[in-house]
């Protein structure tokens, strides 16, 4: 007898220490998960910068200060005024050290203070992308070199990238944003919430509160069940050669990219709702019913809004998983080039997972950061979300 139960507890002990091993695994690769992300991205959140002082009376650049107009400040002068001072400053290798697109931090402070064309003045533009990686610490020789010169002569400086977040997609690494992205990523979760939750939650109280049990319900509930473990490209699918080949929706919106978001949630609010409905206590409707309330009251005055802290839950749940699926926008083409921040749902659109694909396959060196910044701002997104659906339901959950 003293043997099997000095066996039992050391087989309570081995499983003890595997379930302590098993998770401090899972652990160690969350957390090389996240050094990894932040070591890599937390560069992209900063940007190297050139100061070049410009006298813009002596400069090429023949504008009127009285009448500055956007037109006036897309003409192909500008570059060449970039040109022209950046050569002076850091001689004939101007080209390999300045962005492409540094005209446009010039064409911005135009348009801030058009005063400044008529005397000289100092203004920060992005370094090219082999320069700012070696102001980081990763690039060439070559730019190392050209590093450590620009800094003897104080105009190098590296600090936050405020355009990350405010810009949208480009084809330099130094002037891209997210905020194109973020918004479209806004839009179409608000469209896929407006769609999936009255319904899904509509269908739990049906299926729950007025159904009778017959081969019809079962049909239904199977076919939530294995609809909500279908892979998403499938419903990618579904949303292409429905609201796109047979409804002529348009492309790469948000709408869209919202309806098709919302048939992949939506059997997860129903699952959610029912069990959250099923956890309301059989005399909360019958003390209910016996001091006269009808059965439509005592749906929506007891059960409802006792049922509702687990039915918030499973919706905030479902939607950050809408959120950083990939799969199903891809089908429907939610992966177009976007320049400029879509201005409603059914504007061209891309959401924050789809921009990384894209990013993670450009060849240029300087999107890598850059994706890694990207996936920071996403998890931060999906971490709020259910830190949302936590605090949700630790607030409005009841204890029987």
């Amino acid at each position: 007898m003293r043997k099997r139960i000095a066996g039992r507890y050391a087989a309570e002990r081995r499983f003890k220490y595997a379930g302590l091993f098993a998770v401090l695994l899972s652990a160690s690769f969350l957390a090389f998960l996240l050094v990894t992300m932040m070591g890599n991205g937390l560069r992209g959140f900063t940007r190297t910068e050139i100061a070049l002082k410009i006298d813009f009376p002596a400069s090429p650049l023949l504008l009127d200060p009285a009448a500055i107009t956007d037109e006036s400040l897309n003409q192909a002068n500008l570059p060449m005024v970039t040109d022209t001072v950046a050569k002076k400053l850091l001689g004939a290798d101007a080209d390999t050290l300045l962005s492409p697109t540094a005209w446009i931090s010039i064409r911005d402070a135009i348009k801030a203070d058009p005063k400044i064309l008529s005397r000289t003045e100092t203004i920060s533009v992005p370094a090219s992308t082999g320069l700012d990686l070696a102001a980081k610490g990763q690039g060439s020789p070559e730019m190392e070199a050209a590093v450590a010169r620009l800094k003897q002569q104080d105009v190098l400086s590296t600090g936050f990238n405020t355009s990350f977040l405010t810009a949208s997609d480009g084809t330099d690494p130094t002037q891209v944003g997210i905020w194109g992205a973020f918004k479209g990523s806004l839009l179409t979760m608000i469209v896929t919430l407006v769609l999936s939750f009255p319904i899904g939650v509509a269908t739990a109280l049906y299926l729950e509160e007025y159904a009778r049990k017959s081969w019809w319900t079962d049909i239904i509930e199977v076919s939530i069940n294995n609809l909500a473990a279908v892979p998403s490209i499938i419903f990618g699918l579904l949303g292409l050669s429905i609201f796109l080949n047979l409804a002529h929706l348009p492309r790469s919106a948000a709408l869209v990219g919202g309806m098709t978001l919302a048939l992949m949630t939506m059997p997860v609010i129903v699952i959610a709702g029912r069990n959250a409905i099923k956890s309301v206590p059989p005399s909360i409707r019958d003390a209910a019913l016996g001091i006269g309330a009808s059965p439509v009251q005592v749906v929506f005055q007891h059960v409802l809004p006792l049922a509702l802290p687990g039915i918030l839950t499973g919706t905030i749940i479902g939607m950050a998983r809408a959120l950083g699926e990939t799969a199903p926008l891809l089908m429907i083409g939610m992966r177009a080039f976007i320049a400029t921040p879509p201005g409603g749902i059914t504007d061209p659109a891309t959401v924050l997972p789809v921009q990384i694909f894209l990013w993670s396959d450009e060849v240029s060196k300087g999107f890598v950061e850059k994706t890694s910044a990207a996936i920071i701002v996403l998890l931060a997104f999906l971490l709020a979300m259910n830190g949302l659906a936590i605090y949700l339901r630790n607030k409005f959950e009841t204890r029987w």
